[in-house]
């Protein structure tokens, strides 16, 4: 099986090695399972390997910032090449043209992208209210799928991307959470498993932005209007309401159309957490937060702490979650998770995995029995706590030639619906990574704790 330039890179995630191995993954020059399944073959090489004849032909579906990242993605693996883009904006559909060529076809209608027999695969980049109707319909017409996460606006709306990839066998389906596809995910899977951190019983997770933009304050076209934005079709599934151009380009800002903070942000740390531990999900699920900064109309929250249980199953320990994002972040875009275990914690990033294991000195002289003696001799006993010692610490980090995560997730699509192998996020691992995510959004504005079966995908 064919692979991209990248398995060089993850042949040597290296190692930064102190003390304390444990297991076979804390040594350097580890090779994955994952690796080992797979050959190294040159990008060079795979760019010859398929001729024009052989090219996996896609339609970009919402051409805004994340649609035109992913197929600028997307179009650097070998043997792939963008044929179409559909956008309800009719500036997206003239850059189209400059970015990608004028033989590129254009439309407002993805019904025109679904219906051409040359189109293998669609890229769905599209507000989150819109994920789960393309979805299907683009399965249903035999495309292969890369949508962005959250998969569903809702998570009543999961079952029916389940059930159309189901019946739809030989289509692939790709959700959009990248760090699926990560080293540091990779290595921290290998790293818990192997007990580098002993029993997990804890995990955190961060996101922060600082800049107006990450905040969703996306530009708004001087020429937004009714005649250059198709306004009835993008409120087919919403409420009908007079145009609004901010509801359109800032769509994440509102409960109609978008999922809010947890939807955007918390989904990446579920999926992350639910590849490295092996679970299904939380459930229990809890949220606050507050409108603290943004107050531009927007109906969401902008900071929000979520918090979660997960139970014992025969994969896990039983354990904790807390999540937090903040968008009135003054100091950086910190994002990471953390996993806490019995005897050290590791740092979780798509590129690097730092590791820290506890170290300890304990006196030779048992400091309980020596306090029993001296209380018994009715003399004064002072205890002294064993020494904390500075952790070990080892850094995992992908080569400098590492393309990154986002490239190996749209490989990993291609490659799949070339080989009929298994993509890194199927629905079913999407719809459990966005439910809790979602239901953050139902705890926070109701109120409430949410009851979530993850086993059989529904509320309690």
């Amino acid at each position: 099986m064919p692979v991209n330039s990248n398995e060089s890179s993850r042949r040597h995630f290296i190692s930064k090695f102190a003390k304390g191995v444990v297991g076979a993954s804390l040594l350097p020059n580890i090779i994955t399972a994952a690796d080992r399944q797979r050959n190294v073959e040159s990008l060079s090489r795979l760019k010859e390997k398929y001729s024009a004849n052989d090219q996996i032909q896609v339609a970009l579906i919402g051409a805004g910032g994340m649609g035109t990242a992913d197929a600028n993605t997307a179009i650097t693996v070998p043997g792939v090449k963008l044929v179409a883009a559909c956008d309800l904006y009719d500036g997206r559909l003239a850059d189209a043209k400059k970015k990608w060529g004028n033989d590129i076809f254009t439309t407002r209608n993805y019904n025109e992208i679904l219906d051409r027999k040359d189109i293998d695969a669609v890229i769905i980049a599209v507000p989150d209210f819109w994920h789960k109707e393309i979805s299907v319909a683009a399965m249903n017409k035999g495309k292969s799928v890369y949508c962005e996460k959250p998969m569903v606006h809702d998570v009543s709306e999961g079952p029916a991307v389940v059930e159309a990839q189901k019946r739809n066998g030989k289509v692939v389906y790709q959700v959009g959470s990248q760090g699926m596809s990560s080293l540091g995910n990779e290595k921290a899977r290998q790293l818990l498993k192997d007990g580098a951190i002993g029993k997990l019983n804890y995990a955190e997770g961060f996101w922060a932005r600082m800049s107006p933009t990450g905040a969703w304050q996306y530009p708004i076209p001087a020429d937004a209007s009714t005649k250059t934005v198709d306004w009835d079709m993008y409120l087919k599934n919403a409420p009908k309401r007079a145009f609004d151009p901010l509801r359109f380009f800032r769509w994440r800002n509102y409960k109609d159309y978008g999922t809010g903070v947890s939807g955007d942000l918390f989904v990446h740390l579920f999926s992350s957490l639910h590849l490295v531990t092996g679970s299904i999900g939380p459930n229990k699920v809890m949220a606050t937060g507050g409108l603290r900064y943004w107050k531009d109309g927007r109906e969401v929250p902008d900071i929000m702490l979520g918090m979660f249980d997960y139970p014992e199953t025969a994969i896990h320990p039983a354990f904790n979650l807390s999540l937090r994002v903040n968008f009135v972040d003054g100091t950086g875009g910190t994002n990471y998770l953390r996993m806490v275990g019995s005897e050290g914690s590791m740092t979780v990033e798509w590129d690097r995995v730092t590791l820290l294991r506890n170290r300890v000195a304990v006196d030779e002289n048992d400091p309980l029995a020596a306090a029993n003696a001296a209380a018994e001799a009715g003399k004064a006993y002072t205890y002294h706590r064993a020494d904390m010692l500075p952790p070990d610490k080892m850094v995992y980090e992908a080569d400098k030639g590492y393309k990154g995560a986002h490239f190996d997730h749209f490989y990993n699509l291609f490659n799949a619906m070339r080989t009929g192998g298994k993509v890194a996020e199927d629905p079913l691992f999407g719809f459990r990574a966005a439910a809790p995510a979602l239901l953050c959004n139902e705890s926070y504005f109701n109120n409430k704790i949410i009851q979530w079966d993850p086993q059989n995908l529904k509320v309690v």
